[in-house]
């Protein structure tokens, strides 16, 4: 296999896994760094992933900790790795942030189904609850969208990690601020 094959088939398995709630790339660990300068690590679910510019998507909570922590410090770093591939991808990035008004956020807020929404209309994330199953405020259901935050990583590195049985594989990728692919190389596993 040569570096074009292998990175084409690492975004290949990303923009699958935007579409496919199966597919094994479908929750990714996202990694921030706290006030504190401590890394913290939290799964995410991939929404979008453009291949031609290197970007991948997530939603989120704008009141939730890695909202803040993005904001501080918009370098982060996504993880994934799929079992069945035996492929680990490592990515590393700047986010873009878009939060409620603005016309990204309003248009994915409008694509989501009605049980995606109701997961943004109760108390801030970690706060503490009552009890396990609280029930969302039936009146807070117009305000899920004010609540809701749209994340994009422009991916700049990409470090991808295939196991086989004999001779694993990994490959380093760079790429412009607009995606365009400025260096590759064999790395050893």
């Amino acid at each position: 296999m040569d570096l074009k094959t292998f990175e084409a088939g690492a975004w290949a398995v990303l923009q699958e896994a935007a579409s496919d709630p199966q597919a094994g790339f479908r929750y990714l660990t996202l990694c921030t760094v706290d006030a504190l300068v401590q890394p913290q690590a939290r799964t995410v679910v991939l929404r979008q992933c453009a291949d031609d510019h290197r970007m991948l998507t997530f939603h989120t909570d704008v009141r939730s900790p890695k909202w803040q922590e993005m904001a501080a410090n918009p370098q982060v770093t996504v993880l994934g790795y799929c079992h069945q591939r035996r492929l680990q991808l490592r990515l590393a990035g700047r986010v873009e942030c878009y939060a409620a008004g603005s016309d990204v956020s309003r248009k994915a807020w409008r694509a989501l189904p009605q049980h995606t929404r109701q997961t943004y209309t109760g108390g801030p994330p970690g706060d503490a609850r009552t009890t396990a199953n609280e029930a969302p405020d039936p009146t807070a259901a117009e305000t899920g969208e004010s609540r809701f935050g749209v994340v994009i990583v422009r991916v700049s590195v990409l470090d991808a990690y295939q196991l086989q049985r004999n001779e694993n594989q990994r490959a380093l990728f760079h790429y412009s601020s607009m995606g365009a692919l400025q260096e590759s190389k064999w790395l050893n596993p």
